[in-house]
């Protein structure tokens, strides 16, 4: 379970102003002292994380922010900014309270306005302001309709309350979305055709191939791999058709040239625009691609931060593709990990990797601002089966 990335775990994120407790809560609920603990206001600048596991639970991350009341200029402008980011990951938040004042009621309204389900506390070490600590509580049920919690965030007091509270906040799709949905069931036949190219090291698969395959093999199913050069002797090594063919996206025509018309079809990145997104949004955003001219400018989005490769799925095949396609004067800007522009409207579409390494709520918070200003999003697969006119023939789960 120490081995679960990131983005396959819940993640927990700590709010407050400066020097409320948020470090030293961090370090009680985890056992571990891995917040900077001070009593010099803004010590917290860069979100801090850990992971850890929660009976009943499972594989989380808690993260320690930055005050939101930072008052340092332009640098605790900067970090304000950070911990706005963390918000776009967080699927819980503690938020501790000392004040009730405007600041807490903002930040409080704009987790509940993200839909992030918010468990207020008061940290008895932290000064509570004015007034005693049952009137802040009074006012605190008031903002929050929710009765806080009291820790001590020093002693560890009350953090078990903490755990239980996260368990009866539980996002009401948590744990019930799998990569390959309803595509398959027990008993199945599944052929995943997995090229081994320079983005794959030597000795390793990509994490979307090992996700799918660890989840299929759970599922009971049979699942037999191949590269796409051997495609059509894995399909004659086997006594029936497969339930289901899972291609990388860039293979797609090969794979469809090659397998038999009534085997259904779909890619790694396919499954996982609905695992991590909404594959209806990626879906309607791929008709975006219909009114692209060469004048047209589109964002290519990569959750990984990596030196790019000579024959790069994001950065060059399909950019060259788009090119190919809609000409040399198509405008094309490509970000990488947390690099996403707050400005969309100079964007014709969005194009998204498989975020792999992304949790849902920020692919879902990605989504979400490109919603809102107007601008279509779909990702790699769904793009790529567009444009090789293939997208009608793809099961999408």
């Amino acid at each position: 379970m120490n081995n679960t990335p990131s983005s396959e775990r819940l993640h927990i994120t700590v709010f407050g102003k400066r020097n409320t407790g948020k470090s030293s809560l961090v370090n009680s609920i985890t056992g571990q002292k891995v917040a900077l603990v001070s009593d010099t206001p803004g010590t917290t600048t860069d979100p801090v994380h850990k992971a850890m596991e929660i009976p009943g639970i499972g594989p989380c991350l808690f993260t320690d922010t930055a005050g939101f009341d930072d008052d340092a200029a332009e640098l605790g402008d900067k970090r304000i900014g950070l911990t706005a980011k963390a918000l776009e990951k967080t699927d819980i938040a503690l938020m501790i309270f000392r004040d009730c004042d405007a600041v807490e009621k903002e930040w409080y309204e704009k987790l509940k306005g993200n839909g992030i389900p918010v468990i207020p506390v008061i940290n008895k070490t932290g000064s509570t302001g004015p007034g005693s600590l049952g009137l802040l509580k009074k006012d605190i049920l008031a903002i929050c309709k929710d009765e806080p919690l009291t820790v001590n965030a020093l002693t560890g007091e009350g953090t078990d309350s903490i755990i239980r509270a996260v368990q009866r906040r539980l996002p009401e799709d948590y744990g019930h979305q799998t990569i390959t949905g309803n595509l398959v069931k027990k008993g199945d036949t599944v052929l995943l055709v997995m090229p081994q190219d320079i983005q794959a090291p030597k000795g390793r698969l990509i994490l979307p191939q090992v996700q799918t395959l660890r989840e299929l093999l759970d599922k009971e199913c049979t699942v037999v791999s191949c590269t796409a050069g051997r495609i059509k002797e894995s399909l004659a090594g086997l006594a029936a058709h497969p339930d289901l063919i899972i291609t990388d996206s860039q293979v797609f025509q090969e794979v469809v040239a090659a397998k038999p018309a009534e085997c259904r079809l779909t890619s790694f990145s396919v499954l996982f625009a609905a695992y991590k997104g909404d594959i209806n949004a990626f879906t309607e955003g791929a008709r975006a691609l219909e009114h692209l001219n060469g004048n047209s400018r589109i964002l290519i989005a990569e959750a990984c931060t990596h030196a790019p490769a000579s024959e790069d799925i994001g950065r060059v095949k399909i950019p060259r593709m788009l090119r190919q396609r809609f000409g040399d004067g198509l405008r094309i800007d490509i970000v990488g990990g947390t690099d996403f522009p707050d400005d969309l409207s100079p964007y014709s579409l969005i194009i998204h990797c498989g975020a792999c390494m992304f949790n849902r709520r920020y692919v879902l918070s990605r989504i979400a601002a490109a919603r809102k200003q107007g601008i279509p999003i779909t990702n790699y697969g769904i793009a790529i089966a567009w444009l090789k006119g293939i997208l009608d023939k793809v099961a999408l789960p």
